[in-house]
């Protein structure tokens, strides 16, 4: 497969797992409201939900909108997969696979998509990979000629 059709492939991931990952974060901070959020941890039984509740929104929001973009894309989605992944197992385990029961499928799939976007990257579509282009431009760039006097 072509790398540009790979990069495509990694975009569209990078891109709808951003999306899902912003809609969550933004339901935890503006549509039910941090204190909700906080009280609803609490309820489910995740520990300081006062300080698990923001953190969670916070890396929902922020990593989902990197991933969009492609900045700092492994960092995000390692955050994001840790966050799925505490969420899978404090929260949607014990109701079995289904997430129609409130089982762990889908949390699952969210860790597991970001996981493989911390070990494929972000692809060549995306500010990362500019930044990377534009680094190995200057390192290959020809030094300059030295100025006679």
């Amino acid at each position: 497969m072509s790398s540009a059709l790979s990069s495509l492939g990694l975009l569209l991931v990078r891109v709808v797992l951003g999306v899902v990952f912003v809609a969550h974060g933004w339901q935890k901070l503006a549509v039910d409201g941090l204190a909700a959020t906080q009280g609803a941890f609490g309820g489910m039984g995740i520990p300081l939900a006062e300080v698990a509740a923001p953190v969670a929104a916070v890396t929902e929001l922020a990593g989902g909108v990197a991933l969009v973009v492609g900045v700092a894309t492994r960092v995000a989605a390692a955050l994001l997969a840790v966050t799925a992944v505490v969420a899978l197992v404090a929260v949607h385990l014990p109701n079995g696979f289904y997430s129609t029961t409130g089982g762990f499928e889908y949390v699952l799939v969210l860790a597991v998509v970001s996981a493989a976007v911390v070990l494929t990257g972000p692809g060549r579509f995306a500010l990362d990979a500019l930044v990377v282009r534009g680094r190995r431009a200057r390192r290959e760039a020809p030094a300059p000629l030295p100025a006679t006097v």
